[in-house]
């Protein structure tokens, strides 16, 4: 043995090094601001947030994916090669952890870690069973001598994986803690998140992606064992629903509710409670936060989310078809004829609210847009204003209007500029300053509250259709938001199609809108086809259409292209070489 590695007897008898093994193992829990290697992660690849396109030539591989550019050959994201290594490092952990008398560390603190090993391994499953459908299984580990039939497993079916995975986490939340008297452990697993991770999981599963799809009947692992089942399995959203309702009262136990700030008059203020929901942390009183990463690449992202003029790159936007999701201030559809929705036009004086203390536009409180603001973007509620950026809104810092025109400070030709007309705004710390290099700490939350009503109303819906907690739990998150509950249940499918709309909207740039589509198959719909925003070469404020300077008009910027396969990552060309029992994912 070289005299300069540790052995594993070395590492387990020390503390310090114990503890470093553990944080390894830690330490692929996803980044949700700077996600796979720098590419912000699956929302790009949704219709929420939209690089810019010309960053590909930086190595934005996200880019090339929304335009259907990959294969089996590109590597990137390659959790295949990540986090097996993570769930052998945990299982190692486990064998080997044990008390350490002399520095203080008991048989229970030990019982504890292997606790949190156990759920890293599950997690890491799920996230791979979640990229890539089906995967090669196995717990505990796989000795280096083993034989070849040991060492190169096909995929194991999905439910297979899905139900250890949900056995695991439900077993673990009765042996965790629900939370930490110490706030060093903040991030470490606990019983709520085995809980949040098991409901989002089984949602998954009771979609249509999995769930009685047609579209992978016959396709079969090495061994000519099916690894989906085609047949509907209505079990499948009953097991949902009850994972979802007692991850709900779990958490409520334990004290989380959803993130609330306050007017004066004891009034929500929706656009703060929105905003800080995603900045606070559990200690300043974010009881929304159910599983959070401690250390995230927040800068880069805020920096790539503000304009060029401001010190930023400029080029991280979000859709207009986000842009389009957002409610009226009346919590009605931009659609619907009574929603009061302008698309073209000028304001011709500023909008004031009285319900909120933000403070956007010119330190003054409740001005939510400036006279001669596009009329699109007026009126909308208030979880626009917190997500989006648009052309000549007020930026706090710099004390003047976004210029996203043609050759002005914050506008193209450069690449560092909204390609569609528009920045994103979600998780982009207020008080980030690119200039002096101040760099406000957030959590990296990855399951919230807000998002496990939404799953239970969801889940109840196609298990318990009209059942009152649908519409309660739904209407908690549109009344923190400053819209209007829904009077009445208004039917399943109609009730289905509102709280898809809510999730676009409530979860937007979080991560989420990737799965969802995915898993309600609805991929070609939403993201094969041309892609429009404002016009990027736009030197004029005006919408008319006939005018090619005008920059206030809808223009395709983007054709996109999502086929049947690209509901799977491939598995990646490097493990099938290595491995001959795996089979390529459907359609690739």
């Amino acid at each position: 043995m070289p005299d300069d590695q540790l052995t594993l007897e070395m590492v387990f008898n020390d503390k310090v090094r114990t503890e470093d093994w553990l944080a390894g193992v830690y330490s692929s829990v996803p980044d949700p601001y700077w996600g796979f290697t720098r590419h912000i992660g699956y929302d790009p690849l949704s219709d929420d947030l939209n690089p810019s396109y010309r960053w590909a030539q930086f190595g934005w591989w996200v880019v090339d994916r929304q335009q259907g550019i990959w294969t089996p050959a590109n590597t990137e994201p390659n959790y295949w090669d990540v986090l097996p290594k993570r769930i052998r490092s945990a299982y190692i952990f486990i064998d080997n952890v044990k008390p350490n008398e002399k520095q203080k560390v008991t048989q229970e603190e030990v019982e504890l870690m292997k606790y949190e090993a156990r759920f890293l391994i599950a997690y890491y499953y799920w996230l791979m069973t979640e990229m890539y459908g089906v995967i090669p299984f196995t717990t505990g580990l796989t000795e280096s001598d083993a034989t070849p039939e040991e060492l190169f497993l096909g995929q194991t079916p999905f439910d297979d994986v899905i139900s250890w995975i949900d056995t695991e986490l439900l077993d673990l939340s009765t042996k965790l803690p629900a939370a930490y008297s110490n706030n060093s452990k903040f991030g470490r697993a606990t019983s709520i998140m085995c809980l949040a991770v098991r409901a989002r999981m089984l949602l998954f599963a009771a979609s249509p992606l999995v769930n009685g799809n047609p579209d992978y009947e016959g396709f079969v692992n090495d061994k000519g064992m099916p690894l989906y089942n085609s047949s509907y399995d209505a079990g499948k959203w009953t097991r949902a629903t009850d994972a979802s309702r007692l991850l709900i009262e779990k958490a409520h136990e334990a004290g989380h509710q959803l993130y609330y700030e306050y007017n004066k008059d004891a009034s929500i203020d929706p656009f703060l409670s929105y905003q800080n929901m995603m900045f606070k942390k559990s200690i300043d009183g974010n009881n929304e936060i159910l599983f959070a990463r401690t250390d995230v690449n927040s800068s880069e992202y805020d920096k790539h989310a503000n304009p060029r003029g401001t010190g930023g790159n400029g080029g991280l936007g979000v859709t207009q078809s986000l842009v389009d999701a957002f409610y009226m201030e009346n919590g009605l559809p931009i659609k619907d004829p009574a929603s009061g929705y302008v698309a073209d036009g000028f304001s011709a004086a500023d909008e004031v609210r009285t319900n909120t203390k933000w403070e956007n536009i010119a330190e003054a409180p409740g001005k939510i847009t400036l006279a001669g603001t596009y009329n699109m973007y007026c009126r909308r509620e208030p979880r626009f204003y917190i997500s989006v950026m648009f052309n000549e809104e007020w930026h706090r810092r710099e004390k003047r209007k976004t210029n996203f025109f043609l050759e002005q400070q914050d506008g193209g030709p450069t690449w560092d500029a909204p390609q569609n007309g528009y920045l994103v705004r979600k998780k982009v710390h207020p008080d980030y300053d690119p200039r002096n290099g101040t760099n406000p700490y957030r959590p990296g939350i990855l399951y919230r509250l807000g998002e496990a009503y939404l799953n239970y109303a969801e889940a109840l819906n196609e298990t318990d259709p009209g059942h009152a907690d649908v519409l309660t739990y739904l209407n908690l998150v549109r009344v923190r938001a400053g819209i209007p509950p829904l009077a009445a249940d208004p039917g399943q499918s109609a009730m289905r199609d509102a709280i898809r709309r809510e999730r676009r909207v409530e979860l937007n740039c979080e991560g989420i809108r990737y799965t969802d589509i995915r898993r309600w198959k609805i991929g070609e719909e939403v993201l094969n086809g041309d892609f429009e925003g404002m016009n990027f070469f736009g030197k004029e404020k005006s919408d008319d259409r006939n005018n090619p300077n005008a920059f206030y008009k809808r223009t395709v910027y983007q054709t996109r292209v999502f086929t049947k396969k690209h509901y799977w990552f491939p598995v990646p060309q490097s493990e099938i070489d290595r491995n001959p029992n795996l089979v390529q994912n459907p359609f690739w």
